[in-house]
């Protein structure tokens, strides 16, 4: 057995080694898009979004900004709004085209987009999103506009996706904060030649978007209304209108203080000019292939860091590993060996020293026929060493062969649970693989998301199968209703809670809310797809599949448990468990956090990295389940069904706790709302995690009990 385990660690070494080297490698399309001299290029804008706010906003939604006319460019009106795949929809995005005419090759010095005059409600707005540190999101050729950055000893370039729709000031005079809108927009273009046959017509490919702001006041234009001074020191647009002082005196009559932000429409409008510039420059050291490697920042100095995670991984699962090696080879010594069992195999249940000094009778004692027969089964009692006392005190568990396999309370809720968890077993696995193949990458906007939604709902004839075969076990003769749970029970309660945090998000006027169409559409592919595969498989896993097999009997009256140690209770053991697999993921789980919630400008792909320690995280709960579950019988305890999801689980209490820390320590986020958001996405997160985990926990307690009660037999 030592070996066999020494041989899977090789294996999974080897395995990670393998998988490290691919974790920049991705395919970052299925065609490459190449242009010809003079021919339009579009370019979209999506949306506006911030490290400080989990509240996104589209881009056309903005009260300051220049509408669209819907003219014609690059062959689509402007304004017109681009077909958005599930995951893009979720994540917040609001694609449309624009008035933004960009020619290959062709660079413009100044083109004049539109004057656009703002009241004083869009000036606060767009004093509250500079505030609150907002970027813009524009994307061509799938590429998203992105702020160009050098490292301090000037070797690397790097992009941070988005730029800065405005920035603050002081006034060197008052010294009172001032705000300017970026309405000059420097467009740089990066390309090279196509590859293959479209490079030998005179095809070209982007490999870069970069994208410069600048604010330059409304003063100072030519005819055209581009600004006469472009590159040198201008003067910024400042975002304000001064108070309706008569106004104000009449709203407050009798006050000697008269407030400088007017927030009331007295008709009183800011013009704002927006002009921009497009550069196009030929960059023959990206290849079309590797573009998206600038937005991965940092990314070559963080992977010793991602490595040590691997050996801090490595490191706690090999000591477990070594534990685990204990725990089966005492159990085979116990079952196999002098301790406990018979030479047939047969399991002999000794009884404990009373503490009184008295001895019950043995439970295969005959009635004695004489004082003699009655002695000598003293004398056979005395023999009893204390040795063989002590076995029979750390070999609990075999007194649980009649129990072990009681249906324990509240099954009807672990079977679908089980099926519900197997579900996110599979889309997990799924994701994993994808990524790490490149077939999940930035390029593919949203498709991590939609992937995974279309893994969940597949994977509904799986978890019908094993729910229903798992009802079946525990005795349960309605297999419909345990069917409707499966499918209903846990995907309705991440659909209910999505939907009530949904509800504040659209009192924000927010893009982050789902639309009232893409609920209808979540709300079908549940009742729709999902519920018929659960039927399917829940119909196959009843009727066409035996209940799983258990080696022993149950006994028709259930054993007292005795009193238990604190550590062997549901929440102490689930929390003791769970911080192990903790400590395995924390450091990978701190580069996650980074990209979701702090940088929101930079892409998280190093799923090689992620692949290796969620394998490694994986078999920690394997190991901790088995340690725990062997603690737990050996205390005479045979209720281990629901505990054995609590500890596979446990690691989730420890995650949503690492949040909260991130989150008082690490973030700047403001308002409510966006910590309201924070909050129960993280809380729904660990608790997908914990499912998972805890169905891991489940199937390795079940597959251990029933492989060591297996190799024994009851008297």
């Amino acid at each position: 057995m030592p070996n066999g385990l020494q041989t899977r660690l090789c294996r999974l070494f080897a395995l990670s080694t393998v998988i490290s080297l691919i974790d920049a490698f991705y395919i970052p399309g299925f065609s490459i898009k190449s242009y010809v001299d003079d021919e339009a290029i579009p370019l979209q804008v999506n949306k506006v979004y911030s490290d400080r706010s989990q509240l996104q906003y589209a881009y056309y939604d903005l009260p300051f900004v220049c509408p669209p006319t819907g003219k014609k460019h690059a062959g689509y009106a402007s304004g017109r709004s681009i077909s958005l795949n599930l995951g893009e929809v979720l994540r917040g995005d609001r694609i449309m085209t624009s008035d933004y005419d960009l020619v290959m090759g062709q660079d413009q010095e100044c083109q004049y987009l539109c004057s656009h005059r703002t009241d004083r409600q869009g000036v606060k707005r767009a004093r509250e999103l500079i505030e609150e540190g907002y970027v813009a999101e524009w994307i061509v050729d799938n590429l998203p506009g992105a702020t160009s950055f050098v490292t301090v000893d000037r070797t690397h370039k790097y992009y941070a996706a988005g730029f800065k729709i405005g920035y603050k000031d002081f006034s060197p005079l008052t010294g009172k904060q001032k705000y300017y809108i970026n309405n000059h927009i420097t467009l740089v273009i990066r390309y090279r030649q196509a590859p293959g046959r479209a490079g030998s017509r005179g095809g070209k490919v982007i490999v870069g978007f970069e994208v410069y702001t600048k604010s330059i006041e409304a003063a100072h234009r030519d005819s055209t209304g581009c600004p006469q001074e472009i590159h040198g020191d201008t003067n910024g647009m400042e975002m304000y209108i001064a108070p309706n002082y008569t106004k104000l005196a009449s709203q407050y009559p009798s006050s000697s203080y008269l407030p400088e932000e007017d927030d009331v429409d007295d008709g009183s409008t800011l013009n704002i000019p927006y002009s921009y510039s497009v550069y196009f420059r030929e960059d023959d050291t990206i290849d079309w292939s590797r573009r998206w490697d600038m937005y991965f920042n940092n990314q070559e100095e963080s992977n010793v860091i991602h490595w040590l995670a691997i050996i801090n991984s490595l490191v706690i699962c090999s000591l477990l590993t070594v534990i685990v090696i204990m725990v089966i080879n005492r159990t085979y010594r116990q079952v196999h060996g002098k301790d406990g069992a018979g030479d047939d195999g047969k399991l002999l249940l000794k009884r404990r020293k009373p503490t009184n000094g008295t001895k019950s009778p043995r439970l295969r004692e005959k009635a004695p026929a004489g004082l003699l027969e009655q002695s000598g089964e003293v004398e056979q009692d005395d023999d009893i060493s204390s040795d063989e006392e002590y076995v029979e005190d750390i070999s609990g568990w075999k007194l649980l062969h009649g129990d072990v396999f009681r249906a324990p309370p509240y099954a009807a809720y672990l079977a679908p649970l089980i099926g519900s968890g197997m579900q996110l077993v599979f889309m997990a696995t799924g994701l994993l693989i994808l990524s790490c193949l490149g077939i999940l990458n930035p390029s593919f906007r949203g498709g991590f998301v939609s992937v995974g939604v279309g893994l969940f709902v597949f994977a509904g004839i799986i978890s019908g199968y094993f729910s229903a075969r798992l009802y079946k076990t525990f005795g349960g003769m309605n297999w419909r209703r345990n069917t409707l749970m499966t499918a209903l029970l846990f995907p309705g309660l991440l659909f209910t809670t999505i939907f009530i945090l949904n509800l504040f998000v659209w009192a924000q006027a927010s893009s982050t809310a789902l639309p009232f169409g893409t609920l209808i559409g979540l709300i079908a592919l549940m009742l729709l797809i999902q519920l018929p595969l659960v039927y399917v498989g829940s119909w196959y896993g009843f009727h066409q599949s035996q209940p799983y097999e258990h080696p022993t009997k149950t006994n028709s009256v259930p054993r007292q448990v005795p009193e238990q140690a604190w550590y062997t209770q549901n929440i102490y053991a689930a929390l003791i468990a769970g911080f192990v697999p903790f400590a395995v993921v924390f450091i990978e789980l701190l580069f996650v956090f980074r990209s979701l919630w702090q940088d929101k400008s930079g892409y998280y792909y190093v799923f090689g990295f992620l692949s290796i320690v969620s394998l490694v995280g994986i078999l920690t709960v394997v190991e901790v389940t088995i340690v725990a579950t062997y603690i737990i019988l050996c205390q005479e305890n045979y209720n281990w069904w629901w505990q054995s999801v609590f500890i596979g689980g446990g690691s989730s209490f420890w995650i949503f706790l690492y949040c909260i820390v991130f989150y008082y320590t690490k973030l700047n986020i403001h308002g409510f709302i966006s910590g309201l958001l924070f909050f129960s996405y993280s809380l729904l997160a660990c608790t997908v995690y914990g499912l998972l985990t805890g169905t891991v926990g489940f199937l390795t307690a079940y597959t251990f009990i029933r492989r060591i009660y297996g190799a024994i037999k009851a008297d």
